[in-house]
């Protein structure tokens, strides 16, 4: 079978993964915000868990870091190709757990547009904004 005949398939994937991707991030991202502390931003370490993790714990850690690796490679090829690919990229970053991370996510929030978009969001579920990351 040529390339051809596969094309409308995997537009189709495509098509159907961009809109699950849109819809799921409209709905986690205010889910994720109202869930985090207002100096979660303005601290200058994220605070470490407990050292000693239980199976079912290191299982989430796994499946989540796998998910968000494969949201990392769908926005990466979605970067080409008809789809949410940035969202999709920053989705599966933001499940990712990796050196420097807090770092990333403190950068982001220190643009003005995306804090006050953020803040925004949070005055909307009726609680008070972050702290500036600052």
């Amino acid at each position: 079978m040529s390339v051809q005949e596969y094309l409308p398939q995997l537009l189709l994937w495509a098509t159907a993964l961009s809109v699950v991707t849109v819809v799921a991030t409209i709905v986690l991202v205010p889910v994720v915000l109202e869930r985090l502390p207002e100096d979660y931003f303005a601290r200058p370490r994220r605070s470490q868990g407990a050292s000693r993790r239980s199976p079912l714990q290191l299982l989430t850690i796994t499946v989540k870091n796998l998910v968000g690796g494969i949201l990392v490679v769908l926005g990466l090829l979605m970067l080409f190709t008809p789809g949410q690919g940035l969202v999709t990229l920053l989705a599966g970053l933001l499940l990712m757990n990796f050196p420097g991370k807090y770092r990333l996510e403190r950068a982001v929030m220190s643009r003005p547009a995306v804090f006050r978009a953020v803040n925004w969001l949070r005055r909307r579920n009726g609680l008070t904004d972050f702290q500036p990351p600052y």
